[in-house]
């Protein structure tokens, strides 16, 4: 059976916080509507996905936008070619972003017209484009704002006193409370961890990472540890660890630095040199080799078309004849350049749209293309950018059961690729609604059959 990807990622919003439950009350149901979306009820299999645009958000109290949902004014996402028409009753979508929000259950087929779509309707892919009025200026593409946690110094406007003298006392005197440790730090979004840090540290004069470390051990140690750097703290600290240890860790390279917006790796790139003294950029490029260290300098540049930049069908026609000149058209050898540039510079929209007209045009789909002429880390990296474009949230969890599968678990990338999707938890939910459809099985029992003790106990709080 066929099946249809999301329309779209986008990052909810960040649009301020409730008041933070004092320490000890029971757990917080799911988030607020101002927050992170609810995950739609699940519909029968075969039913079309929801297709319409979302309607702005307002802009939230007291900060800048956060993530891909966009502020009022925000031009509407343009549907991409082989999409169904918009079903009616159906929540809209946001335009894309980082992450995808709550979509319908994995497995519900497309109505998807044949290449090429007779007589399309204007601004669906196979239709010529608008034409603006000669002399008019190229309309203005808003940014991508950055993801929570993405902004350097921003603190939650809530006190975490409670939250912080809670930690404190799990970790003083005699023994650790791991339960207590777990309960706070799991529950934190990015920014009220930055605010939990700071009232830490100016509560007790101590440093909360120093302390986790001095005071829990082990793969829970680096989970705690992950949460507590917060998401952006945590993908310098990756980076830093991937290209400064014996040999790359080119998992967590692409994990970290592929297909990220503009904004976010921009600030990865800041938090980098103010942390390390030395530009990211250079440091990536002294530790890969020859057209690896190509893609990765493209990519650092974060030339991406924003995800606000409609899908233009010339644009897509042309792209898919350079990647077919650029690979199965060449007798000898492939441009691996032409390929880098064209999937560093788009948009995950974009490329979704070129893995569909490719598909449609040459009969193969581009990811087969890109494992016959590609091979290594750059086989890699390609990949999983045009996969996360074709559907974060299947990705993910096929990134989840990477590490997870064989003999033995890849402890590092299980914790680092259970918090990272933890701190958007509508994605978490899409992650965890792939993983039982493709998969067959709960994440959590997945999990639980590959972790133990403490550090178990803190995986599970993650995706709950």
């Amino acid at each position: 059976m066929s099946y249809y990807p999301p329309p779209g990622p986008g990052y909810p919003q960040y649009q301020g916080h409730s008041p933070q439950p004092g320490y000890g009350a029971p757990p917080p149901g799911p988030p607020p509507p101002q927050g992170y979306p609810p995950y739609p009820p699940q519909q029968p299999y075969g039913h079309p996905p929801p297709m319409q645009n979302q309607p702005p958000y307002p802009p939230q109290g007291g900060y800048p936008p956060q993530g891909g949902y966009p502020p009022q004014g925000y031009p509407p996402q343009q549907r991409l070619y082989g999409a169904p028409p918009p079903p009616q009753g159906h929540s809209p979508y946001p335009p894309q972003g980082g992450y995808p929000p709550p979509q319908q259950p994995y497995g519900a087929p497309p109505q998807q017209a044949p290449y090429p779509p007779q007589g399309p309707p204007p601004g669906q892919y196979g239709a010529p484009p608008p034409q603006q009025p000669y002399g008019a200026p190229t309309p203005y593409m808003q940014p991508t704002p950055p993801s929570p946690g993405y902004i350097t110094g921003q603190v939650a406007p809530v006190d975490m006193s409670r939250e912080a003298e809670g930690v404190r006392a799990a970790m003083k005197g005699l023994g650790t409370n791991e339960k207590q440790l777990i309960a706070i730090l799991s529950r934190l979004d990015p920014v009220q961890m930055n605010a939990l840090r700071n009232t830490y540290h100016t509560r007790f004069m101590r440093d909360l990472l120093n302390d986790l470390e001095k005071e829990t051990s082990g793969y829970f140690r680096d989970g705690l540890m992950a949460l507590a750097r917060g998401p952006l703290g945590q993908d310098v600290y990756n980076v830093h660890k991937a290209i400064k240890g014996l040999g790359t860790k080119e998992a967590i390279l692409n994990d970290v630095l592929l297909s990220r917006s503009n904004a976010d790796l921009n600030a990865i790139k800041q938090e980098y040199q103010r942390v390390y003294r030395k530009p990211l950029e250079a440091d990536v490029a002294g530790d890969l080799s020859m057209k690896t260290e190509r893609l990765f300098s493209m990519v650092l540049a974060a030339p991406r078309a924003e995800e606000s930049t409609p899908v233009n069908p010339a644009d897509i026609e042309r792209d898919i004849t350079e990647l077919y000149r650029a690979t199965e058209a060449r007798t000898a050898g492939t441009d691996q350049v032409a390929v880098c540039q064209i999937l560093a510079s788009h948009s995950d929209g974009q490329i979704r749209a070129l893995s569909q007209a490719y598909a449609a045009k040459y009969q193969r789909p581009l990811a087969a293309v890109l494992a016959k002429n590609f091979t290594g880390h750059m086989e890699a990296a390609l990949a999983s950018m045009l996969r996360t474009a074709e559907d974060r949230a299947k990705h993910d969890a096929d990134l989840l059961e990477a590490a997870m599968k064989g003999i033995g678990t890849k402890e590092d990338l299980l914790v680092n690729r259970v918090v990272r999707c933890h701190w958007n938890r509508a994605h978490m939910q899409q992650v965890k609604a792939a993983y039982k459809h493709f998969y067959k099985t709960e994440l959590a029992s997945r999990i639980e059959g590959e972790t133990r003790g403490d550090y178990e106990k803190l995986m599970l709080a993650c995706i709950a």
